[in-house]
């Protein structure tokens, strides 16, 4: 199915961004300035937007003619691309941004061409339809798990990891009692916030603590 992967929904928009040669800076600076600046992590707007597996936010100011035998072809506008990877469709994924992080959406989508405001689902959600491509061809790693599934996963990999690499030459019987601890503090540990899995250990056992 187009746009899916099982559970998994990919989006692609493309939004023509305003062209205003009295705009200083211009439009599209603007938004890569306000993008340089939002934060990333658990911090970052998209983190804290419900159902977001991935996300990525980039400025196309033309496309790259890479010679013959291609065609030159240029574009009539600016373009800002989005596109993510999220537990949703498009419009109940749209409604959790305009919800949970509508100043973003507007210091971002202002800037371009016919943007209705967070303020106006309903003109939002037609807006974003307008600007969606198809995804004909949509590889989701994840498949069927949710973005806490896939967190939990992420954490029990890198618990699992530290301890085997923390462990290499002890005495077996301690290894042993030390995974049985591993295990329970992974039964027990709370479930990793949204852009929180970085190059940090999140599971602390008796045997190794950093």
């Amino acid at each position: 199915m187009p746009n899916q992967n099982d559970s998994v929904y990919g989006l692609t928009l493309l939004s023509p961004i305003l062209h205003d040669p009295h705009a200083v800076p211009s439009h599209s600076l603007q938004i890569r300035d306000y993008l340089a600046t939002l934060p990333t992590g658990p911090e970052s707007p998209f983190a804290i937007a419900p159902g977001t597996h991935l996300c990525r936010l980039v400025v196309m100011d033309d496309v790259i003619y890479v010679g013959e035998p291609a065609i030159e072809e240029h574009l009539k506008s600016k373009y800002l691309i989005f596109e993510i990877n999220c537990d949703t469709d498009l419009e109940a994924y749209i409604t959790g941004l305009a919800k949970s992080i509508p100043q973003h959406l507007d210091a971002i989508w202002s800037h371009c061409i016919g943007y209705p405001g967070a303020a106006n689902l309903p003109q939002l959600i037609q807006y974003m339809k307008t600007c969606q491509l198809t995804t004909t061809f949509f590889f989701a790693a994840v498949n069927n798990s949710t973005v806490a599934e896939s967190l939990r996963a992420l954490q029990t990999q890198r618990a699992v990891a530290d301890f085997i690499a923390t462990r290499q030459g002890m005495n077996p019987a301690q290894i042993q009692r030390d995974f049985i601890t591993l295990t329970k503090a992974l039964a027990t540990a709370a479930p990793p916030a949204p852009g929180s899995m970085g190059p940090h250990r999140d599971i602390k056992t008796g045997g190794h603590n950093e």
